[in-house]
């Protein structure tokens, strides 16, 4: 789905044209209630892991995966991410491609059965929560702080597939962010789901001695929540001037290179992307354009191997 979120989705209490919006929600509740409803096919020949959201966009969900995979692979075991293949998506399916082992398909079926011909001891799904022909053996959710649930809708009136209360049939929660009081969200977590684990974590930025943070900088992106990569660029001090945001999973064509690199020219700043918006760029146009490097990291992270270490 490639989009622009709407300012509405994220503010505290609901607009008008959130309410406007609530009838068509009413298919979203009939699906889930549906889904819900579906027995799930349980595998015992590997431990599956998914990673999802019930908050579109911006949660930091394909760098959680990421982290997952080299926490289990630096630990010996034989692990691999599955990513269900859509065509719109190919930034993700690239970016894990160059980051894993990826095993991807157009049936999560199809992903579990070449896991267990290769005989892997964990399968890391990126997406999937919300296909209820899965039962996996871990299920976690991830949000960003500063997002939380926005308005508490769902699409299209907010930025929800699910209900909030659908986390009480989840393991885990992993809240993305720094320097923000968490303690509210992580009680109403816990209200919902007593038995739930929350996990808190940040990105730290690996390549920050590529960047000259004495020059001005326009930067540009194609994500859920470009808001967020920009108060990242903001805390790591540089100078934004400029910004140009693309709907999410944007695939960007030659004049939007070019104009990007016009206007950062007659304003003498530097360009910078997000990875994920660097690598759809073609080869030949990545000239003046440079990407922030960021690494996903997890506050105890001995306490959250041990949570995916453990038997269910």
């Amino acid at each position: 789905m490639k989009f622009k979120k709407p300012k509405f989705w994220d503010f505290e209490k609901k607009n008008l044209i959130s309410y406007i919006l609530l009838p068509f929600t009413i298919p979203i509740h009939i699906n889930n209630f549906l889904l819900n409803k579906k027995v799930k096919k349980k595998n015992e020949k590997l431990i599956s892991i998914c990673v999802g959201n019930i908050y579109i966009g911006g949660t930091g969900k394909t760098p959680t995966t990421i982290k997952i995979y080299q926490i289990l692979k630096k630990l010996g075991f034989n692990v691999s991410i599955g990513k269900k293949y859509y065509p719109s998506h190919n930034d993700e399916k690239i970016l894990l491609e160059n980051k894993s082992e990826l095993i991807s398909f157009t049936n999560r079926d199809e992903i579990i059965k070449s896991a267990i011909q290769n005989n892997l001891d964990y399968l890391i799904f990126d997406d999937g929560l919300q296909d209820r022909n899965i039962s996996y053996d871990y299920e976690i959710v991830c949000f960003n702080q500063k997002n939380w649930i926005g308005n508490g809708n769902l699409i299209p009136a907010g930025p929800l597939r699910e209900k909030i209360s659908s986390l009480k049939k989840y393991d885990a929660v992993i809240l993305k962010g720094t320097n923000l009081d968490n303690s509210n969200i992580s009680q109403s977590i816990k209200k919902i789901n007593p038995q739930i684990k929350i996990f808190k974590s940040f990105f730290k930025v690996k390549n920050l001695e590529d960047f000259d943070l004495s020059k001005k900088y326009l930067f540009f992106c194609g994500i859920g929540s470009p808001e967020n990569f920009k108060e990242t660029l903001l805390k790591n001090n540089f100078q934004i001037i400029d910004q140009i945001i693309f709907p999410d999973h944007y695939d960007f064509k030659k004049n939007d290179i070019m104009e990007i690199k016009e206007r950062a020219n007659k304003m003498n700043a530097k360009i910078v992307t997000t990875e994920k918006d660097f690598i759809k760029i073609p080869q030949i146009d990545r000239k003046e354009i440079n990407f922030l490097e960021v690494d996903l990291q997890i506050e105890n992270e001995e306490n959250f191997i041990n949570f995916i270490r453990s038997s269910k």
